[in-house]
């Protein structure tokens, strides 16, 4: 797969989900804290997301970053604008920002937990599987 091709889907990927998140594993097994707590935020404000791993083919990484300019992952976009990383993220779930800008309620429990697993996630919340199709 060509770079171009990898940006295309990636363009794709952040215009066709309202809330798209690029990660080191997956939400169900994050490979790394960061991508754990980014996760888990969005996990406990019960929003419906999309996440990618960008682990298997380093040119995902690659071309996210240089579409975004931004250095790190994880990457959060909401509405096709990149919000942030893992500290953005935090700091913004932490003073509401986050619930405000997805427009749900802030949790009373305020505990950052891990995703669940496919068998525990209720059907109307959690990430939504998305098909990495740039493995070759």
């Amino acid at each position: 797969m060509e770079s171009t091709e990898i940006r295309e889907f990636l363009e794709q990927a952040i215009g066709e989900n309202e809330v798209m998140l690029f990660l080191k594993g997956t939400p169900e097994q994050p490979a790394c804290g960061f991508s754990m707590r980014t996760a888990g935020a969005l996990n406990a404000l019960g929003v419906r997301y999309a996440a990618l791993d960008v682990l298997p083919d380093q040119r995902i990484r690659q071309e996210l970053s240089g579409l975004s300019g931004w250095p790190t992952i994880p990457q959060l976009f909401v509405g096709g604008e990149l919000i942030g990383g893992c500290d953005i993220v935090m700091e913004m779930y932490e003073n509401g920002e986050l619930a405000e800008r997805l427009g749900v309620e802030m949790p009373e429990d305020e505990d950052i937990e891990p995703a669940p697993t496919q068998a525990e996630m209720p059907v109307s919340n959690g990430p939504i599987p998305l098909e990495n199709r740039l493995n070759n």
